[in-house]
């Protein structure tokens, strides 16, 4: 690059050459001096303490604090809050677990706190506010309760649901509505012969063709015709324990069908060793007779039998 230099002083004009050499030479002086100049700024600053330095600085320094302590407190009160949901949290786990365990029967110990709260007093101090590493131990620790609240909760679900199908499989449903009871469970004067005598079941007292209804839910284990019984339906509830129904005039079921409690099975008849229409019921537990009552008494229907 050539420069021409016209000057009235000047005789003649004046070429200069600017060679890339000399921009570069030109650009590192620039630098030179930028960061000589600032080097110079900043120790004049520091050892002259000059005014219009020091508060540039003290208010970046103001700044970064404060953004500091906007972040921590943000922080802070998003763990309070996360806190403060945990606590709710096993409030409500609590709370729901004494329910469950109402449903399922099961009466959870009270903690020797509870029974024996012990004396507390003295001067109210207030305590100071929870810095970050003691708030995320509490969170911790009441994330580490509320997954030992769900797991117990889990296994009161588990109890609950085995109490539900345990009650649905025992016999609790009266099998004939509106009838009287006749004989009971127990040692009676057998009505062909006079003699005592063993009766192993409960009978009720219907009209012919009155509806029998299944006790239980369970499956069908015999629906046939029996000498001493006449028309008998066994149902088997699982765990060895059967209801029997005798002395029917209908057959409603077939062995193997899955039957559900209330469901109609056959009707009041007098059929095989009777004197009258009337329904023979029976529970059995692993063969052995069982006082039918024991199990009715735990259904609703039970208080409203009539008796004669």
């Amino acid at each position: 690059m050539q420069i021409i230099v016209v000057s009235g002083r000047l005789k003649a004009a004046r070429t200069i050459t600017i060679m890339p050499r000399h921009v570069v030479a030109a650009v590192l002086l620039l630098i030179g001096l930028v960061f000589a100049t600032s080097v110079v700024f900043s120790w004049l600053s520091v050892h002259l303490r000059l005014p219009l330095v020091q508060e540039l600085v003290l208010s970046l320094q103001q700044r970064e604090t404060q953004k500091t302590q906007e972040f921590v407190r943000s922080n802070l009160q998003l763990m309070a809050t996360r806190v403060g949901e945990l606590q709710a949290q096993v409030l409500q786990l609590d709370s729901l677990g004494e329910r469950l365990s109402s449903l399922a029967g099961i009466k959870k110990e009270a903690p020797r706190e509870a029974n024996r709260p012990a004396g507390q007093g003295g001067p109210f101090i207030a305590a100071t506010p929870l810095s970050t590493e003691e708030l995320q131990r509490e969170i911790e620790r009441l994330s580490r309760v509320v997954d030992s609240k769900a797991d117990e909760l889990a296994a009161l679900e588990t109890r609950l649901l085995e109490k539900r199908v345990r009650d649905r499989l025992l016999p609790t449903t009266l099998p004939v509505k509106e009838a009287f009871i006749g004989s009971g469970f127990g040692y009676r004067s057998d009505p062909f012969n006079g003699t005592r005598a063993l009766h192993e079941g409960l009978d009720f007292n219907a009209e012919a063709g009155t509806p029998v209804y299944a006790a239980a839910a369970g499956a069908v284990a015999v629906a046939e015709r029996h000498p001493e019984f006449g028309n008998m339906i066994d149902i088997d509830h699982g765990d060895g324990l059967v209801s029997r129904y005798a002395h029917l005039s209908q057959l409603l079921v077939k062995p193997g069908q899955i039957v559900r409690r209330g469901d109609p099975i056959g009707a009041v008849g007098s059929t095989g060793r009777s004197t009258g229409a009337h329904l023979h019921f029976e529970v059995r537990m692993l063969g052995v007779a069982q006082n039918p009552t024991q199990f009715l008494k735990r259904g609703d229907e039970f208080a409203s039998l009539k008796k004669r």
